[in-house]
């Protein structure tokens, strides 16, 4: 435990067991290596979900971080992971597999059984809509994703879950977080203890630290900002740069993250964004863009 409380900027000893905890693994100068999702499983046993794209470089940095007494094993190769997010989520789960959910809390899990296997279930998401991610071998998986479409569920691809999580404004790794953001700037203060030295706290609980802030653009039509986007405030003056943007179906609007300047971060400020071809306008709003997502709501409310 105190291993992780020294690569995790969240709160690890107060964690319970079948409980799931966000937060950022720091570099020394407090920007971001990775984010990833912590599981209880037992008093001294966790499990750590990181982005697939950055598990190999999130390995050398926890092994060589933490103490010779503390078992450190990459389980990537041997697991699979399906997300089956939506209202439509919680009839289909309770189909597929053995034992009752209960009143699953957001950011729980428990083990559970599919055709007499062993996996584990939980309820986190990174769409802002009720769901569950399903962690099994692999022959399992491909059993599971066929009788889950069998009963209603439908494939999406990444632009699906970009636009989700764009709407929610939660931040995606090479996007919004990077090794050259302070996490603290991100915005995402919930994921960061301030009760406790971790690599990197020096400089994400310290204010003085942060430059820019993690911000929201409600883009004035349906033309989008990419990423890289010059962001200007009305007097041409160079405030920032957009990392995401998209037109968001949920709310019939186009939608950018970036970071702006904390001099110029003020709700409601017009901005412009400088594409390649063409100028956009906006506003700097608060997040989530979509207001009524479902992740937190009970599992009774959806049968």
């Amino acid at each position: 435990c105190l291993d992780l409380e020294n690569v995790l900027s969240c709160n690890v000893s107060s964690l319970p067991t079948g409980r799931c905890r966000y937060g950022f693994i720091c570099n020394p100068e407090g920007g971001v290596i990775d984010d990833q999702i912590l599981y209880r499983l037992g008093e001294n046993v966790f499990f750590m979900v990181v982005n697939a794209s950055t598990r190999e470089n999130d390995y050398a940095w926890l092994r060589s971080n933490i103490s010779k007494t503390t078992l450190l094993v990459d389980v990537s190769e041997e697991t699979a992971k399906i997300d089956l997010q939506g209202p439509g989520s919680v009839k289909i789960i309770r189909r597929l597999f053995e034992t009752p959910l209960g009143d699953m809390p957001y950011y729980s899990f428990m083990h559970n059984s599919y055709k007499g296997k062993k996996l584990l279930l939980s309820r986190t998401g990174y769409t802002g809509e009720i769901g569950f991610e399903v962690f099994c071998d692999q022959e399992s998986a491909l059993l599971i994703w066929n009788e889950a479409i069998e009963l209603g569920a439908r494939p999406v691809g990444l632009g699906a879950r970009d636009t989700l999580r764009l709407e929610m404004g939660f931040p995606l790794y090479g996007h919004e977080l990077d090794e050259k953001h302070n996490a603290a700037e991100s915005g995402f203060t919930r994921a960061i203890a301030r009760d406790k030295r971790f690599i990197g706290s020096e400089f994400v609980q310290n204010p003085m630290k942060s430059t820019w802030l993690l911000s929201g653009i409600m883009l004035d039509d349906r033309r989008a900002a990419r990423a890289g986007d010059k962001i200007s405030d009305m007097h041409k003056n160079e405030i920032g740069a957009v990392t995401s943007g998209s037109y968001a179906p949920s709310v019939e609007r186009a939608v950018a993250m970036g970071y702006i300047h904390k001099e110029y971060n003020r709700i409601g400020e017009t901005v412009i964004i400088t594409a390649e071809r063409y100028e956009l306008t906006g506003k700097i709003t608060e997040m989530p863009f979509y207001k009524k997502g479902t992740a937190r709501n009970k599992l009774s409310d959806f049968l």
